[in-house]
């Protein structure tokens, strides 16, 4: 268990690695809080012996090697026939899965509390939660606070907070009844525009 659990985590730390370095950061960019999830940390990096699920609905192929370099995949094969360069890292991941990040088209920094639907914006532990489930890149729909969630994107842009590429949408607009104490009631077309 304690192996699978390792597994796990080296998966989930190098989806994070992954996600910091597609954003062409330099790992000595990277805030002491943000550097807490990388356990990787090298130019050149070699999963060997993975299984591959590429998203395409293929089947997932087995003992495989991904070669990484620069946050890009340079290299992917059986493990038998691709050249590991000399100076990659090695990560021998045998029994474990690899996958592209999940791209999500409908997430929040919020959760709705209480009877009168106040909304609390979770910015610190939901970016880090996405990166968890595997998602490396989030699309808002919809923002309580829309400064609040720019400046998280910042803040994981410039690499002093882990989080998922996000693109920002608008703030929530509503008519007359709103349930939302945040959300701008419209009073007219006008207004809307």
């Amino acid at each position: 268990m304690k192996n699978k659990l390792q597994k796990i985590a080296t998966c989930i730390c190098l989806t994070i690695f992954l996600s910091i370095t597609a954003t062409a950061q330099s790992l000595q960019t990277l805030s002491p809080e943000v550097r807490e999830f990388v356990s990787v940390d090298a130019a050149v990096v070699a999963l060997t012996h993975v299984r591959v699920i590429d998203g395409t609905g293929a089947a997932a192929r087995v003992d495989q090697t991904i070669v990484i370099s620069d946050g890009k995949i340079q290299m992917l094969g059986s493990a038998s026939s691709v050249q590991v360069p000399s100076a990659a890292k090695v990560i021998d991941l045998h029994g474990a899965s690899v996958m592209p990040g999940l791209v999500m088209l409908h997430e929040h920094l919020f959760y709705p509390t209480g009877r009168q639907a106040i909304f609390n914006e979770m910015g610190w532990s939901f970016p880090r939660l996405y990166l968890a489930a595997g998602i490396t890149s989030i699309r808002t729909a919809g923002s309580v606070e829309p400064y609040t969630d720019l400046n998280i994107r910042k803040l994981i842009e410039t690499g002093r907070m882990p989080g998922p590429k996000m693109d920002v949408t608008g703030p929530y607009l509503d008519g007359v009844g709103s349930f939302a104490t945040q959300f701008h009631v419209l009073k007219d077309a006008d207004d809307a525009r």
